[in-house]
């Protein structure tokens, strides 16, 4: 299939063919909830603490004698039944990640990207370049009517570019090897650059 291409100042710059088997599937929503579940589950700190019973600073001893209080039977203040005491079953400091397959994986990118793509959300530009300022940049984007939009380039970006684009509210910036799913489809535009394309082509096939 073929896409256009334009420049960042609005002028056309030729097309690009983009292979069916990565921008022409049929998006599915199972698949690309498993992966971006995945990733927000890898990116979860986990470091949520309770002090359990034997960790309470409490002392040990017997609080009351074991019969003829008429109360309950208890061995110590740190029981989770008490006020300060130990909290039973907490939460601990532990992973929420969990295992994907890279097969899997590449297939929520392709599903990502198609999904754009279906959405008319794709545009391809004919090299991500600024003269570093941001001020231009952001004017070039906002003519673009881009509002919250990523941008992926090649294996790397440019650095005047990414300096130009890093105050500019909504607009996010990667090298073809940070693509990932969440980021694809958190913003409402995809843009990707003529070495972006080649970059993702070639780490999906």
């Amino acid at each position: 299939m073929k896409l256009d291409v334009i420049k960042l100042d609005g002028g056309k710059a030729g097309s690009v063919d983009l292979g069916e088997d990565i921008f022409g599937l049929e998006p599915r929503a199972d698949i690309l909830h498993r992966v971006v579940r995945w990733q927000r589950n890898n990116a979860q700190a986990g470091t949520h603490k309770v002090k359990t019973r034997s960790e309470v600073s409490y002392s040990t001893k017997k609080i009351y004698r074991q019969k003829g209080t008429g109360g309950a039977r208890h061995g110590a203040r740190s029981a989770p039944i008490f006020r300060g005491g130990g909290v039973y079953k907490g939460p601990v400091v532990r992973s929420h990640g969990h295992e994907l397959t890279k097969k899997f994986r590449k297939l929520g990118l392709k599903h990502a990207l198609s999904a754009k793509m279906a959405a008319g959300e794709l545009v391809i530009i004919d090299a991500a370049s600024s003269n570093g300022k941001t001020a231009v940049l952001a004017k070039q984007i906002k003519d673009l009517g881009w509002k919250r939009a990523l941008i992926i380039d090649g294996a790397e970006v440019n650095t005047e570019f990414a300096n130009a684009a890093r105050n500019i509210e909504g607009l996010d910036v990667l090298p073809s090897m940070g693509a990932n799913v969440y980021d694809i489809l958190k913003r409402d535009t995809l843009v990707l650059t003529k070495a972006g394309v080649e970059a993702l082509e070639a780490r999906l096939k």
